[in-house]
């Protein structure tokens, strides 16, 4: 195939999305999916969850057989990895020689994971978690024997690979730069409640750590160097320090943007019809105050995917989704809607030691978002709060007996 109506770049929930949205809207053109992965698409998160914990075979964790893109009509082109695209050619060019015209692009490539620029960083047993490939290299590791593993981060892929890691009852120290874990996603109460958990189920998580280097020997890592000069002995190092949006081709190409390529309220990039979705497209969001984000999330890829192929369709509607994220660590169950960007205060629902609560994130008495550790009802109820900008008494939301539905 050397021209399709749509071509999507990328296959991650996004793009795969996007190709399913066309058919269901009625789109009956060729619809072509170049993904450098070599697999059907995929689920992401259980990467650093039950799929890495051997809980979850790849089986399971597709998005859809391999009959359904046939049938669909869909074509994969896999292995193939996006190089340049020629905007007034309507071209795109692969590394492998392979070019493809276009009628419409929708840019659905995500992110690579972020490596810190540390001497050591490219041992043979350093590893990221962003694709199948990443975490099957990880098990392997892991499965080949290794007990002792450091974790540089403490966002969510930090410590959910932390927590599976100490199930296998392996010795897991969690490295993050900052005073506390999840700081750029949660508050502290959420932040304090997870640090203490980590350290109750045996992790060894040490706050304001600064990585030095990555020592080892031959190929592969055995330590990491602190900047005080403290060693810790690693058979694994994990990097769990965000991603790297891939959007050099369309930023090469002209596009605008810079952490992200820009889209509009139509997830249109400012290239003529080429569309971009997901970790990679910063928008501007009416659940932060219409400040730019990038958001890195199944949601945010999913619902967008929907906005860019209702406006191929010829059926444009804004972009307009309540965020929602969610980790599962240990037994605990983090489910999270809104977003708590500039929030003046917060709301403690429950009690964080009955390992069961949420919390409220208030700016000028409004709801923005919530935490819900435990408590899917908050989280269902909470939604609606969320998308009606509530202003609630503070101990009205408090109150552990009170419904949140009750409050609208």
């Amino acid at each position: 195939m050397n021209h399709a109506d749509v071509v999507i770049v990328g296959s991650g929930h996004g793009g795969a999305q996007a190709a399913i949205a066309l058919r269901q809207k009625g789109f009956a053109g060729s619809i072509a999916v170049l993904t450098r992965d070599k697999e059907l698409p995929y689920e992401r998160p259980p990467l650093s969850k039950d799929y890495l914990a051997g809980e979850k075979p790849f089986e399971k964790i597709q998005l859809r057989p391999e009959k359904f893109w046939a049938d669909k009509d869909i074509t994969l082109l896999s292995g193939r990895t996006v190089t340049l695209i020629d905007a007034a050619a309507k071209q795109v060019e692969c590394g492998d020689d392979y070019t493809i015209g276009y009628g419409s692009l929708i840019w659905a490539a995500g992110g690579n994971a972020r490596r810190l620029p540390c001497p050591g960083a490219d041992f043979r047993n350093v590893h990221t978690i962003r694709g199948r490939a990443d975490t099957d290299r990880l098990r392997a590791d892991i499965e080949g024997g290794a007990r002792r593993a450091v974790i540089v981060g403490g966002g969510y892929i930090g410590l959910e690979a932390a927590a599976v890691m100490r199930k296998r009852n392996m010795e897991v120290t969690v490295l993050e730069a900052q005073d506390r874990v999840l700081a750029r996603v949660a508050g502290p109460d959420l932040s304090d409640f997870y640090a203490a958990e980590h350290r109750a189920h045996g992790v060894d998580l040490r706050l304001n750590a600064q990585l030095e280097a990555i020592l080892g020997e031959g190929d592969r890592a055995t330590a990491v160097k602190l900047a005080d000069g403290e060693e810790i002995p690693a058979d694994i190092v994990v990097f769990g320090v965000g991603i790297v949006p891939s959007i050099g081709p369309l930023i090469a190409a002209g596009a605008s943007g810079s952490n992200g390529v820009d889209v509009d309220d139509f997830c249109r990039t400012s290239l003529e019809d080429v569309y971009a979705i997901g970790d990679c497209a910063a928008h501007a969001n009416n659940f932060a105050g219409g400040a730019v984000v990038r958001l890195e999330s199944v949601q945010n890829a999913n619902d967008m995917a929907n906005v860019a192929a209702a406006a191929i369709c010829g059926d444009a509607k804004p972009y307009h989704a309540v965020p929602w994220f969610w980790s599962n660590q240990y037994d605990l169950r983090l489910q999270t809607v809104g977003l708590s960007l500039g929030y003046d205060a917060t709301v403690l629902r429950g009690d964080p030691a009955e390992r069961s609560f949420t919390v409220v994130y208030l700016r000028e008495g409004r709801v923005l978002a919530l935490d819900c550790v435990n408590r899917t009802k908050d989280y269902a109820q909470g939604r609606k709060l969320v998308e009606a900008g509530l202003v609630a008494a503070p101990e009205d939301l408090a109150d552990i007996e009170r419904p949140l539905k009750e409050l609208l």
